[in-house]
């Protein structure tokens, strides 16, 4: 190479070999030092990628339980006003009916009236229609085959509250087995999407993407119209991405751009999908 010269310690000219030594260490060390740095350079940054990714998604989550907390208190707010409405209505039609009793305790003249039945013949029904099977979500009944009252309501809100607390406070593995009670016992209740959505998550978080996968498509499968549905798409992605399976992760994310075009999630998707394909995938 030209402009380096290499000398050896007896072409050291007239330094002693003392002096030249510890120059010959300190290069060496130097040298070592660059490599060194160049590694850390490289951890911090991946660090750094990992921490905004999940500043990102934990405030993402906080806007969500804020949203579900919101709604929480609007669904409570119309309950009581719709309890009182009707309770009111059955007062005053009570009181207004001409069947209810006089204060004088009389009863009201009653008019008798004769219905002639039709002598035309009944409509003839269809009866070769073919007898279908409903799909799944719409079969899951409703806990004892009864709609809930409001003590019924309130308890399950409270069963929610504390799963939903229980992962806040670090206690994933009891908040998703809090949630996995709550959808049993209440598997049409408006947040149940979210209670296994928030056990995919707490999964995700533990590294244990095969149970967040099957969490996810649960919400997909069982709950298609909850509010639930995107998030878990997204999610579903992520944890194919992590489990090796690109070419499946890009077909969600596709997806998603043509089936919800417009939205916060189809955003997302397009970028991923962007992303994604500046990295060559391997054929199978």
């Amino acid at each position: 190479m030209r402009g380096v010269l290499f000398l050896t310690p007896r072409e050291a000219g007239p330094y002693p070999l003392s002096a030249i030594r510890p120059i010959l260490a300190t290069a060496c060390l130097a040298l070592f030092s660059c490599a060194t740095d160049a590694v850390t350079r490289a951890e911090h940054a991946e660090l750094l990628a990992s921490l905004r990714a999940l500043r990102t998604e934990n405030a993402r989550l906080e806007t969500r339980v804020d949203r579900l907390e919101s709604e929480k208190k609007v669904v409570v707010s119309r309950s009581a006003s719709a309890a009182a409405t009707t309770t009111a209505r059955e007062n005053a039609r009570a009181s207004s009916s001409p069947d209810a009793p006089s204060s004088s305790g009389a009863l009201p003249p009653l008019t008798v009236v004769k219905l002639k039945p039709r002598k035309e013949a009944a409509p003839k029904l269809e009866t070769n229609v073919e007898i279908a099977e409903p799909p799944e979500p719409i079969t899951q009944e409703i806990k004892d085959g009864a709609p809930p009252d409001d003590a019924d309501l309130a308890m399950a809100e409270a069963q929610f509250d504390r799963g939903l607390e229980m992962m806040k406070t670090g206690n994933s593995e009891a908040g998703v087995a809090q949630m996995q009670q709550f959808v049993n016992d209440w598997p049409r209740h408006p947040r149940a999407d979210n209670a296994i959505y928030f056990s995919g998550m707490a999964f995700f978080a533990a590294k244990d993407f095969e149970h967040a996968l099957q969490s996810f498509e649960r919400v997909i499968a069982q709950y298609p119209a909850g509010d639930a549905v995107l998030d878990s798409m997204l999610k579903l992605a992520d944890c194919r991405m992590k489990l090796k399976g690109p070419r499946e992760a890009r077909a969600t994310w596709e997806k998603i751009v043509a089936t919800y075009p417009g939205t916060a999630a189809a955003t997302q998707a397009q970028a991923r999908l962007h992303s994604s394909s500046q990295t060559p995938v391997a054929s199978p």
